[in-house]
């Protein structure tokens, strides 16, 4: 096929979301099927949990959170690029995004469904979980509206209504393209999804101010999601938490965890599909390899900011955190979280690297890993080296743990998978407007 910027024919975009829908054969099978494997091996694991009781989780006294709360925040900061590249970026016109944005603003709303499972799953009693929804109740009883978990319900659910809309309001002219190519039960399906769109000029005005509107109402949400996610831990006195750097230092690692993400399911996705690599192209990638060059540095800052706030401190608890988690039982986490978040990235400063999809892919992998450990030694590393030394503890990682994490992993690929199966995985409109601008130029 040939490169579209040379193509005149705008119709080739349509070929190619309808050839990403159908081209996916044994590949994608065994991909599913591993997802599915592993995530009936951690949905079993967690019954395995309600059954016996959350020691098996490795949950006790002085680490009440573990590994569950750190998934929490890590799956809630994978969401956060999928607003930046579809809100931040479209607000700014970078022109890049219009192939990459469509799987990016997926990936926010099924990142955003896997954290929404692990408060679920750390309280332990899941049946109990409506209890932290207000709403009015024969029982006379209302959440404690200081509680962090209220304010994570209210942090998600609003997230996540405003990324559906996002994501389908974004897909309604693609539906509505899909439907016309399409026939029999397809077209019947795509029909209703398109809400009656028939491209009309004040349809496409319409569409347009919503879209802007939407655009401008999820970008504070980027930093107001993650900033609330960063006050379960700033607003206790645990030392190591009690710091107001947090904001935007989680806001920051989320946005680059994010890209990092974005980058490990593009990757693949692209090379499964010919047609795709003269829609997304390397340059395209290259250019959000940036934006992570420029997250990696501020996460570089962050990691020194804490260290020296720590020791110009006059607590010894406060210091003594620190220098244990630099020098102390969790030293290979902390300097391989500093490997891989820090020094990893600036290969991309490297245009040949930039260049390279292999590199890009697994340089992002290690990010992802990194930022994974980060929240890790964030959570265990203060709890584990309180105020109280006689309370002290190591963190022994359980087989419920692992299996539940790996299966939250599943979860989400494999409804990345079903998205890219069953949906246009590119914006057809906005590659359709782009190229019309370019061709007009």
């Amino acid at each position: 096929m040939e490169p579209l910027s040379k193509n005149p024919n705008l119709g080739t975009y349509n070929e190619i979301a309808l050839h990403t829908m159908q081209s996916y054969g044994v590949r994608w099978k065994l991909s599913f099927i591993l997802c599915l494997i592993i995530f009936v091996m951690g949905l079993s694991a967690w019954i395995y949990q309600l059954e016996y009781g959350m020691e098996w989780g490795g949950i006790s006294h002085p680490i009440s959170w573990g590994i569950y709360i750190t998934n929490f925040v890590f799956w809630v900061g994978i969401a956060h690029a999928g607003t930046l590249i579809s809100a931040i970026l479209f607000l700014t016109r970078a022109r890049f995004r219009t192939s990459i944005n469509r799987l990016a603003e997926a990936m926010t709303v099924i990142a955003v469904t896997t954290a929404a499972i692990f408060p679920i799953i750390h309280l332990g009693r899941a049946w109990y979980a409506f209890w932290v929804i207000p709403y009015p109740n024969q029982r006379d009883l209302w959440v404690n509206f200081k509680s962090p978990l209220i304010w994570d319900a209210f942090a998600i659910s609003v997230y996540l209504f405003v990324s559906v809309t996002f994501l389908i309001l974004g897909m309604i002219p693609d539906f509505a393209g899909i439907r016309d190519e399409s026939k029999g039960l397809r077209k019947k399906l795509f029909g209703l999804l398109s809400f009656g769109f028939r491209g009309t000029s004040q349809q496409w005005y319409q569409h347009s101010r919503a879209y802007l509107l939407l655009a401008a109402l999820a970008t504070p949400l980027v930093i107001s999601v993650h900033t609330i996610v960063s006050w379960d831990f700033a607003v206790a006195s645990i030392p190591g938490w009690h710091s107001t750097i947090f904001a935007p230092y989680f806001v920051v690692g989320a946005i680059y965890s994010g890209c990092a993400m974005v980058m490990i399911i593009i990757i693949p996705f692209r090379a499964g599909s010919s047609g795709l690599k003269t829609v997304i192209s390397i340059d395209h990638l290259g250019s959000l390899a940036k934006i992570m060059i420029l997250t990696s540095a501020l996460i570089a800052l962050s990691y020194l900011i804490e260290f020296f706030a720590a020791f110009y401190n006059t607590s010894p608890v406060e210091r003594s955190v620190y220098w244990l988690r630099a020098f102390g039982d969790k030293k290979l986490l902390f300097w391989m979280m500093v490997l891989l978040n820090c020094l990893l990235p600036q290969l991309f400063w490297i245009n040949k690297i930039r260049k390279n999809t292999y590199a890009i892919f697994l340089i992002s992998l290690g990010i992802c890993i990194g930022m994974w450990i980060e929240r890790f030694v964030i959570v265990i590393g203060s709890l584990s080296q309180g105020f109280d030394p006689f309370t002290w503890d190591k963190y022994q990682l359980q087989w419920i743990e692992s299996w539940i994490t790996l299966g939250s992993f599943a979860w989400f690929f494999g409804l990345v998978l079903i998205f890219i199966r069953f949906f246009p995985s590119v914006a057809i409109s906005e590659l359709k407007e782009s190229a019309a601008d370019h061709q007009g130029k």
